[in-house]
């Protein structure tokens, strides 16, 4: 028996959608997130200080977008995600809207209702569409899983007492001792 041919969104259609609507295209299939937590949010802030202060102290070229901000993978099929945090080092996939094309860095914070979606299902597309670096930031089990997929190193994993290299560039280390002794589990 043949499943129902499930409906496919077009970027028209999507850009259509209220702009508080929180949701991701896989494939040309919608895929709606919930709100994020304070911890979840907590995490996201300091990582945000923490890199864009990298970023500013060194003058660099990059620059770094939090959530809700979208990323275009893939026009056909649409696949569009909003990583909590991204780092973009080519302006030329910067188009005032959006990003088009994979981010140098991604940070997913997992959310207990999806972890799924960043183990698995954000990780497959991550390192098929060319993402360098990206980190999944656990606050359950308050370890961070880093994968480089640039060169031999697959995934390292971390716990929240680590000091954390970033691996796109040469000296930006991110400690989650200090970051956790600032947010409240």
């Amino acid at each position: 028996m043949l499943s129902p041919k499930q409906n496919i969104i077009t970027i028209e259609e999507y850009e259509s959608l209220p702009e508080d609507t929180r949701a991701e295209v896989f494939e040309g299939q919608i895929h709606y997130m919930a709100s994020p937590s304070q911890v979840h949010q907590a995490i996201l802030t300091e990582l945000l200080i923490s890199i864009s202060g990298y970023i500013r102290k060194k003058k660099g070229n990059c620059s770094m977008f939090p959530a809700p901000f979208d990323v275009k993978l893939s026009d056909q099929p649409l696949t569009i995600v909003q990583p909590d945090i991204l780092v973009v080092c080519d302006k030329d996939k910067l188009d005032g809207k959006r990003c088009n094309g994979a981010p140098d860095f991604i940070i997913e914070i997992v959310s207990p209702g999806n972890s799924s979606d960043d183990y698995i299902r954000k990780l497959y597309y991550y390192k098929k569409y060319g993402v360098r670096e990206y980190w999944i930031v656990d606050p359950k089990r308050k370890n961070i899983t880093v994968y480089y997929f640039e060169g031999d190193l697959l995934s390292i994993p971390y716990t929240f007492d680590s000091v954390v290299k970033v691996n796109i560039y040469d000296d930006l280390y991110i400690d989650f001792s200090d970051i956790s002794s600032r947010i409240d589990f």
